[in-house]
């Protein structure tokens, strides 16, 4: 098994799989931190190397090891309650949404993951400054609508962590919640592109190498949570992110 991820990854170079690695670990430390960043910011390293339609099934599998860690440091935070509404809402058409990205081409796949990642900011930024608070059954149906955008795109718990927070979620709770509810879509996202043959080789040891390297950024995060100011870091997040995407629009135009 070990010379078959090996071999999957002799396409890539030392220095894009270094640089894979330092994204990794820098957005699973965000990510702990502000509860989001991990889909938003990878995507700007893998979409150059390993091509657009990769990205979300290896981040799907990634996402496992790296919620997986975060939730076990912030294990007593986790909302169990919101967190099953939240599944059970969402599952159905995060499923959907995974069968159609598998559908999409270079292109389409480029649009999706570049338009997602500019619109998360304002649409997180209106939920914010409206005040919305939600009851359990307006949070499944926002969930039930939030499922394919989970499915077929990164960046979209960023608009989870907003209907959390609008829910009644405050601080690391929000952040647990979150990584308990990112296993279980991303088991349904993984095995959505299994199904629909997606799954290489190549997706499988890429993930794993973000997996691995991201699992200490978790802990590292919890020293920092206290200390970091997070306004700064949301607003820093805020301009790669719709950097980023705009570069993934053009390209995909360009290509």
């Amino acid at each position: 098994m070990l010379e078959s991820l090996s071999a999957a990854l002799a396409d890539i170079s030392l220095l894009q799989l270094a640089l894979i690695a330092g994204m990794a670990l820098v957005a699973s430390v965000v990510g702990g931190v502000a509860g989001y960043g991990t889909g938003a910011l990878l995507p700007l390293v893998l979409v150059p190397i390993v091509g657009p339609e990769p990205v979300v099934p290896i981040l799907s599998l990634s996402a496992l090891f790296t919620n997986t860690s975060r939730m076990a440091v912030f294990r007593r935070l986790v909302d169990l309650r919101r967190a099953l509404i939240v599944l059970v809402a969402a599952v159905p058409t995060c499923a959907l949404g995974a069968w159609g990205y598998s559908k999409l081409s270079g292109k389409g796949a480029l649009i999706v993951i570049g338009g997602m990642l500019i619109a998360t900011v304002p649409l997180r930024r209106l939920m914010k400054r409206r005040g919305l608070a939600l009851s359990d059954g307006a949070l499944a149906a926002a969930c039930f609508a939030w499922g394919p955008l989970a499915g077929g795109t990164v960046g979209a718990g960023i608009l989870l962590l907003s209907l959390l927070m609008s829910a009644g979620l405050e601080g690391a709770a929000v952040v647990a919640t979150d990584a308990a509810v990112s296993i279980g879509i991303g088991l349904v996202k993984f095995a959505t592109f299994g199904l629909a043959g997606v799954v290489t080789a190549q997706v499988v040891a890429v993930a794993l190498l973000i997996g691995g390297v991201a699992l200490p950024g978790a802990f590292v995060a919890k020293a920092l949570v206290e200390r970091l100011p997070v306004h700064l870091h949301t607003a820093l997040l805020d301009v790669i992110v719709i950097g980023g995407g705009a570069v993934m629009i053009v390209n995909a135009f360009v290509r």
